[in-house]
């Protein structure tokens, strides 16, 4: 759920969703329907079947348990490289590093350029201590989020100034206000996932009525467009498109 979502977000839905899916075994005896469904408000809802997938393989490969170690977990759907290390240590306490946006701002300032020559994760795991990794990491995204920020950080408070190669050299900027004027088709998917959020099983929705539900002024003009959208959709497994009479209607998958 914390992949690209703000943890305020997150706090309200979390609990909510173990009451709906309160193991493993729940989760993979859903329905793409139905994990959608729970997933309202969260966006990017191919998380969702990934999740579902994922519930899936640990039920019947790993019999329920997830597993522990980074190899193991890095097969597993939606997970990557920096999930599978965050769980890992985590979850389950294991000595790896992990290294997400503000702990490779933090370990590429204190070590400068002298380190330009390996990769994040290799500087992450020859700057990790022999113990503890779980609290070296949070204390290390805790620190990026709080002192070492991304613009106006603040070297004056920070302890590791005196040994830091970056120190009072960080360009201090203003943020930009962003642009309003274009909304990106996501936005529109969205839109799409949560119309039939709100629609029956029974009734799939016909795609030209749903266009003026999810934008402005729609006209005959936009229909290739949200067909697009939702065959895009239909690939990723979010929806099922039906075709009666040379109308299109979307329904989740079941």
């Amino acid at each position: 759920m914390l992949q690209q979502t703000q943890v305020s977000r997150v706090l309200l839905k979390y609990p909510e969703f173990l009451k709906r899916f309160p193991n493993v075994a729940s989760l993979a005896a859903s329905t793409p329907a139905e994990i959608i469904r729970a997933w309202q408000g969260m966006g990017y809802n191919n998380r969702a079947l990934r999740l579902r997938q994922l519930a899936m393989i640990v039920t019947h490969e790993f019999r329920g348990r997830v597993p522990r170690n980074v190899e193991a977990l890095q097969k597993l759907p939606g997970i990557g490289n920096y999930t599978a290390h965050a769980v890992a240590c985590f979850a389950f306490e294991q000595q790896v590093p992990v290294v997400d946006t503000n702990i490779r701002r933090v370990l590429r300032r204190i070590y400068g350029s002298n380190t330009s020559h390996i990769d994040d994760w290799q500087l992450a795991s020859l700057a990790l201590p022999r113990r503890s990794a779980y609290d070296w990491n949070q204390a290390l995204m805790d620190f990026g989020a709080t002192i070492c920020t991304a613009s106006n950080p603040n070297c004056a408070q920070c302890p590791a100034c005196n040994d830091c190669a970056s120190a009072h050299r960080v360009r201090k900027t203003s943020k930009k206000k962003k642009s309003t004027r274009h909304i990106p088709d996501r936005i529109y998917r969205g839109k799409i996932i949560e119309a039939l959020r709100h629609a029956s099983d029974r009734h799939p929705v016909e795609l030209h009525n749903l266009g003026s539900q999810i934008k402005e002024n729609f006209a005959s003009a936009d229909f290739l467009w949200i067909q697009a959208l939702a065959e895009k959709l239909q690939r990723d497994g979010l929806v099922t498109i039906t075709k009666k009479r040379k109308r299109f209607f979307l329904s989740f998958p079941q």
